[in-house]
């Protein structure tokens, strides 16, 4: 598939620093997960509204070795997913089962409510301190962008509205995908609160936005266009997995010498698989042998 345009998220402020925004366009992140991971439309549908919110909400995190991890665990066909991001636009995830199929939901749309069902968001922040930060809340619809509005509301007390999309093509490829997320800062005023209410709820869907032809910046000028809106920062988004033949040969060593030896004794190649990019890495009997030497 084409990809003549880059993803790439905004962050910006408005009226005067009560308000924080973010917008994002992510087609080429979620069709390269799409590929990955051949992904059904629905898990397509769902995996990508979680990156494209993860990205968003991991370019607030202060250092380059944070990471951000949301994981939705559920009951529902999809089996759950884990989405893990960076603040320089590295995100990477995938879902339990990406062949999920079911019928369109009562608006005609992929059922990502109905894949995920009941079950727990879960939100980790690794800062580099000796415990991660954990947050957690109970799914309120399984669409996502919902969820991630209680989750502000509830665990970080921050008003927030999120907006997620992805439109798929009838090939199954990525016609579009994205997302917002506006907040409402302690101080903010009942006048400012009241306007960005009336312009959120002209908002028909985000995919019918970017199916316009609506960049980030033309996103974000519509809803605050008269509120002072202040562009901060413009970063890349990738689907970027720092997976490596390395790190999988620490993975077999971790499991011990006993273990390896089982391994050789079988005398089959072993292969293992990254979850996050579902690349392949096969190890012989001989490396194998190395490795229970090392």
């Amino acid at each position: 598939m084409k990809r003549d345009k880059e993803d790439y998220m905004l962050r910006a402020t408005a009226a005067n620093g009560q308000i924080l925004a973010f917008a994002a366009t992510t087609r080429n992140t979620v069709e390269t997960a799409v590929e990955a991971h051949k992904l059904s439309p629905v898990a397509a549908a769902g995996l990508g509204r979680l990156l494209t919110g993860t990205a968003m909400m991991a370019s607030t995190m202060k250092q380059k070795e944070d990471l951000l991890t949301i994981q939705i665990l559920c009951d529902g066909p999809i089996g759950g997913m884990t989405v893990t991001a960076d603040a320089s636009g590295n995100v990477k995830g995938y879902v339990n089962n990406p062949r999920v199929l079911l019928p369109a939901n009562k608006k005609g749309k992929l059922d990502v409510g109905g894949a995920v069902g009941n079950g727990t968001l879960r939100v980790i922040k690794d800062m580099g301190l000796k415990e991660p930060y954990i947050g957690q809340t109970e799914l309120v619809s399984g669409e996502i962008a919902e969820d991630l509005t209680y989750y502000f509301a509830a665990s970080e007390q921050v008003p927030s509205s999120v907006a997620l999309g992805v439109f798929m093509n009838h090939d199954n490829t990525v016609a579009q995908a994205g997302g917002f997320i506006i907040q409402l800062l302690p101080f903010a005023e009942e006048t400012v609160i009241q306007k960005l209410e009336e312009r959120i709820a002209t908002i028909s869907s985000i995919t019918s936005l970017l199916s316009q032809g609506k960049t980030p910046e033309m996103i974000l000028k519509d809803l605050l266009f008269d509120m002072d809106l202040q562009i901060k920062e413009k970063q890349e988004i990738t689907f970027y997995c720092n997976c490596s033949r390395e790190r999988v040969e620490r993975v077999l060593l971790s499991l011990g010498k006993e273990e390896l030896e089982k391994m050789i004794e079988e005398k089959k190649p072993v292969e293992l698989n990254c979850h996050f990019c579902n690349k392949k890495y096969s190890f012989t009997i001989e490396e194998l042998k190395g490795l229970c030497l090392s």
